[in-house]
């Protein structure tokens, strides 16, 4: 068993930097664990009529309904096999900014049917996006999102493009600072800019055979449907 993102990126896994290999090479296999801890730069906003669909998906954990500079944060990957046997790795994120700490909430698996990664998004796994990793020249990681999905019960809805946002995500390590950079920046093809956040962090590893899943991190629900 390989991680999630090597099966789906194959031979472009190994153009990454070996920091990026390291870290998205975290899962069953590896018995590794990983959590960043770093500082976002900017937490940013679109325009006005953003905020209320920000604070509906916050909550559940998905986005973040505020903005901010220099905010610390975490991010945990954690592998576990979810409650359907799939490798499932967490990908929690908790901005520690004034008034009180926000979480976003993706739990990721491979998908052989959509050829991708899928990322649940929130505590409950109401939404459902396609993720496409590629590897650049530079050896940074660039993530493009596909398809969105909304599942609520019976409910098994395409999100349309025009409602939906297209994430991109650009990681990359930088040596002379020995740290981690990520940039996410989140678009409406009508609206434009959404949401989006920069920062920096580093890594510390460790053994899930000993440590686990810490409690809370997992999903409340969890979604069958890919």
């Amino acid at each position: 068993m390989t991680s999630i993102f090597r099966r789906v990126m194959g031979d472009d896994f190994d153009r990454l930097h070996p920091q990026l290999q390291r870290r998205f090479s975290v899962g069953l296999d590896s018995g590794e664990a990983c959590v960043g801890r770093g500082v976002m730069e900017r937490i940013w906003h679109g325009r006005a009529f953003v905020k209320p669909f920000l604070a509906l998906g916050a909550s559940r954990n998905i986005l973040v309904p505020r903005t901010g500079r220099h905010v610390p944060f975490t991010i945990e990957n954690v592998p576990y096999l979810d409650s359907y046997g799939r490798e499932t790795v967490t990908f929690v994120r908790t901005f520690a900014l004034p008034g009180g700490t926000r979480r976003f909430d993706a739990t990721m698996i491979h998908s052989p049917e959509r050829n991708c990664v899928l990322d649940y998004l929130g505590t409950h796994q109401h939404l459902a996006s396609d993720l496409h990793p590629t590897a650049r020249p530079d050896g940074s990681l660039l993530i493009r999102s596909g398809e969105h999905r909304f599942r609520e019960g019976p409910v098994d809805v395409r999100v349309p493009g025009f409602l939906g946002g297209d994430a991109e995500v650009h990681e990359s390590y930088d040596d002379a600072a020995g740290c981690f950079r990520i940039r996410v920046r989140v678009t409406n093809r009508r609206f434009g800019p959404l949401f989006g956040y920069d920062g920096s962090f580093t890594a510390e590893y460790t053994d899930i055979r000993s440590h686990g899943v810490r409690a809370g991190l997992r999903p409340v629900r969890e979604e069958i449907r890919v």
